[in-house]
């Protein structure tokens, strides 16, 4: 009996084996648990979009006036609200990226910070750069008829979505301005001819197209800088922080003062550059009288840690990443609008037509578009740019977010399409490379890495030297796929715009 009771007790103990069939029914059950469930969102996303594409259309249909056919319109509504889409699920996803890496907001709340503040660029200050992709690419006096034009356009918009679409299926982070601008040039070689393409608008793009992530890359690495040099590395953390947090969130607020001043009531008041510049500063002063008690309450009683030198950076970040997507809305908006613009308004017109303003309701077609293919499809890219390239923390998420601000608001201010994935993939990439060069090459970054981690854990053996030299904190594989993804996106757009040109000529 009591052979038995040992025996029964020692089974009952007994912890289930991976390999035991009990185990692996549970593990199969699991699965289809997440199958349903990812197919219920899949499902509803579906939903959602062809929901939002038939209000678009019909939305399209009852503003057609004398001379437009409705079919045409709606159409085109449709191919717009779904480039509006794609636009959400890759590029907007960006703006939030560095924050939900850092662990500073949720996904959730992330994506809806970031649809709040796109709809309100989008429809605030999103007709500033409208008409460089609208008007500026193609040379509207080698037009043969408006039907070419807004053929063209519309070849270019659905070339520019599927290629975004096709993207952001594998988790690839590219340039939605690349996709569009592309899928013009396409478009309009096939149609009009090389001679209709205004190279000199071309150039110039391509031009910010590669001072934005450069710009972006250098003043993230010069904030990491300037925060490692003032605060990390110094014995008393408490007090620089309460020097120089503040300092930093005058900055923010002034730079976004300055660009709602410009692009808001500039035109209604008269507003110049070098009168916005001089209200700027008693902005930054004011500011950074409030952020100094606020910094000084929150720094009470804090170690003297690095890592609580870091969360500090949190609320800043939060606001750094609302003024990106604000940034992002009033620019990366015209992708989508701008061509839908110009189509609307030369369908049906026996000659060209300039945009001479766009519609309440094509905005709002743009701005809850871009919302709702990031609620829908953006956190996919999201993951990749905040996680996967290089390791966050909330202070090099507040550099990312400051510098592709910055990056994109003067850009924006110039009517130039630059493009915010760029900027902010080069900002994460110019940051990761800066930790590999202080590693290599700053004393400091190497006595703290070689001493202080190594402190974690008794049995932790640090790393000697030659291994901090070839440590990586970039990955490479994403370095090259990126790049290599900019690099083919503007001739994969121009190429399935052809193609589909060619297809609506010979069905026309």
């Amino acid at each position: 009996m009591v052979r038995s009771r040992v025996g029964a007790t020692s089974f009952r103990r007994r912890p289930l084996e991976p390999g035991t069939p009990l185990d692996k029914d549970l593990r199969k059950i699991e699965r289809l648990e997440e199958a349903t469930r990812a197919a219920s969102r899949n499902y509803t996303a579906l939903a959602a979009t062809f929901a939002f594409l038939l209000a678009a259309a019909l939305l399209a249909d009852s503003h057609s006036v004398a001379g437009q056919t409705g079919l045409v319109l709606a159409l085109a509504a449709v191919i717009g609200g779904y480039l509006a889409l794609t636009i959400g699920a890759n590029d907007v996803a960006n703006n939030v990226g560095p924050a939900v890496g850092a662990r500073a907001l949720t996904m959730t709340g992330a994506l809806a910070l970031a649809a709040v503040f796109e709809c309100a660029g989008a429809l605030i200050a999103g007709d500033n750069v409208v008409e460089t992709i609208s008007e500026g690419l193609i040379d509207p006096t080698l037009l043969p008829n408006t039907d070419v034009f807004v053929w063209a356009m519309m070849s270019a918009m659905l070339a520019a979505a599927l290629w975004v679409h096709l993207a952001t299926y594998v988790g690839a982070p590219i340039s939605t301005t690349h996709a569009i601008v592309g899928g013009v040039l396409g478009a309009g070689l096939i149609g009009l001819g090389a001679s209709a393409v205004d190279w000199r608008v071309v150039a110039e793009v391509f031009v910010a197209w590669m001072l934005s992530p450069l710009a972006g890359a250098l003043i993230a690495a010069c904030l990491v800088a300037f925060i490692e040099i003032n605060m990390i590395y110094k014995p008393d953390k408490i007090a620089a922080v309460r020097r120089w947090v503040p300092v930093l969130v005058a900055l923010m607020a002034a730079v976004f003062f300055a660009f709602i001043s410009l692009n808001v009531f500039g035109e209604i008041w008269g507003l110049g550059h070098h009168v916005v510049l001089l209200v700027s500063v008693p902005v930054f002063g004011i500011v950074y009288l409030l952020a100094g008690p606020w910094v000084y309450a929150q720094s009470e009683g804090m170690e003297n840690r690095n890592q609580n030198v870091r969360q500090m950076f949190r609320p800043p970040l939060i606001f750094a990443a609302c003024l990106l997507s604000f940034a992002h809305g009033s620019n990366d908006v015209a992708n989508a609008v701008a061509p839908l613009a110009a189509v609307l308004e030369n369908v049906g017109q026996p000659q060209l037509l300039g945009v001479a303003g766009v519609p309440l309701w094509v905005m709002l077609i743009g701005a809850v578009g871009i919302s709702l293919g990031l609620f829908l499809f953006g956190p996919r890219i999201v993951r990749v740019v905040g996680e996967q390239i290089t390791r966050m923390n909330p202070m090099r998420a507040f550099c990312v977010a400051l510098a592709a601000a910055l990056t994109v608001l003067v850009a924006s201010e110039l009517g130039m399409p630059v493009s915010t994935t760029q900027t902010v993939v080069g900002a994460v990439f110019g940051i990761g490379f800066f930790r590999e060069y202080a590693a290599r090459y700053s004393r400091r970054r190497r006595y703290y890495i070689l001493t202080r981690k190594g402190r974690r854990a008794a049995s932790a053996v640090p790393a000697t030297p030659d291994e901090m030299r070839r440590r990586k904190l970039v990955r490479r594989s994403h370095v090259i796929g990126i790049v290599a993804t900019w690099a083919v996106t503007v001739p994969c757009a121009a190429g399935i715009a052809a193609l589909i040109y060619t297809a609506i000529d010979w069905i026309r």
